[in-house]
């Protein structure tokens, strides 16, 4: 994650709410693709980690008229807010259990940034349902493992030089806190970009990259070539503003036109939906990830802040590089749950925009409140 949020009002939010009350769009179906990976294991150890009951379980799925159409209302709103929304942006909302996605531009490709934490917890997951890795093997982590902008474990490894701690852990401290360093740590574990890759084909899902790590893919995103002495204190955001403007901005609009982690909105909550039905991990492990993204810190504002009370809503969010004025990668993909127990997968990804956070927060709440008041008139 490249930036954190700002607060503030915003003159726009009265006129994205105000889209809830528009009028067609059509809704969009993933598909799938095939490819496989070999993860490695590291040693055995002896921590533990409770594992809370994830609020509202599912309702029998096979209940749900497999023949629904979309709501034409939901339709309605999701497209106008995608048109009003000065940016490009790309939203999807999806029943789970029921055959239809609602979407605005559901099928391109965005940056997801730190969304694609999600993808490799579910591949540390699988390999433990397979028996290939244990959830509370250890790790040590070093200097030389520290990778760039939000990485809380810096300051522990920094005491002593080297920190060890449970793949566990680092699950929990990457869906919840974003950290970086925690993240990269468990896809090395799990055998690198590649394995990610297999088991995303494995499971039928297509359209979302996953790229190189944090470290090669964010120097390269700024135009920098990564040196190891980047990750100590502001190393980076120095050798960053070194560079000629030309080259920021030619790198950046590389990253954009190509991203290495894009992914399509409808294959993100089609990935969502099968991960809440158990058909991702076992369901054990299902219940383990849930909650963690219950438990998720970050972007409280966005499409959590239109969540009202009574429903729960689990979450991974991504913010990328800023350019100014250009902000990049604002994402928060989701799954949302009404008192009776029915589920949404929900994903608004922000590629790229120059309005402010405040309208930012506005369009990623009022998708949230279209979801409660689709749901509410069902």
């Amino acid at each position: 994650m490249a930036s954190n949020e700002n607060r503030g009002g915003s003159a726009r939010l009265v006129l994205l709410i105000a889209a809830l009350s528009a009028c067609v769009s059509a809704p969009e179906r993933p598909a799938a693709q095939a490819a496989a990976a070999v993860p490695q294991k590291p040693q055995p150890t002896t921590s533990t980690w409770p594992i809370r009951p994830v609020a509202n379980p599912p309702l029998p799925y096979q209940d749900i008229d497999q023949n629904e159409e979309p709501p034409p209302a939901l339709v309605s709103v999701i497209r106008n807010l995608g048109q009003s929304f000065q940016g490009k942006v790309g939203i999807a909302v999806r029943r789970i259990g029921a055959p239809w996605t609602v979407a605005w531009n559901g099928n391109a490709l965005f940056p997801q940034q730190s969304v694609s934490k999600l993808w490799v917890s579910m591949t540390f997951l699988d390999a433990v349902d397979r028996g290939k890795l244990r959830l509370f093997d250890t790790t040590t982590i070093t200097r030389n493992d520290l990778t760039l902008f939000h990485q809380p474990t810096a300051a522990l490894v920094a005491k002593d030089g080297a920190w060890t701690t449970s793949y566990s852990d680092l699950m929990r401290r990457a869906m919840t806190q974003s950290d970086n360093t925690a993240n990269d740590t468990l896809l090395r574990a799990v055998g690198g970009p590649e394995a990610v890759r297999g088991f995303l084909a494995r499971r039928l899902i297509r359209d979302i990259r996953f790229g190189p790590g944090e470290r090669l893919m964010q120097s390269a995103t700024a135009g920098l070539d990564w040196r190891q002495d980047y990750a100590i204190g502001r190393n980076f955001y120095a050798a960053r503003a070194k560079l000629p403007m030309s080259v920021r901005v030619k790198a950046l609009d590389n990253y954009l036109a190509n991203p290495p982690d894009g992914a399509a909105p409808a294959s993100i909550v089609q990935a969502l939906a099968k991960l809440k039905r158990n058909e991702m991990l076992s369901p054990a492990s299902s219940r383990l990830l849930l909650s963690i993204m219950e438990e998720a810190k970050t972007g409280p504002q966005r499409i959590k802040g239109g969540v009202p009370a009574g429903w729960s809503y689990l979450h991974k969010t991504g913010t990328g590089q800023d350019l100014p004025p250009r902000s990049t990668g604002f994402n928060d993909i989701g799954i949302m749950t009404a008192p009776d127990g029915v589920s949404y997968a929900v994903a608004v990804m922000i590629g790229s925009t120059t309005v402010p956070i405040p309208e930012r927060w506005a369009l990623m709440q009022a998708v949230a409140k279209a979801v409660v008041a689709n749901h509410e008139t069902r």
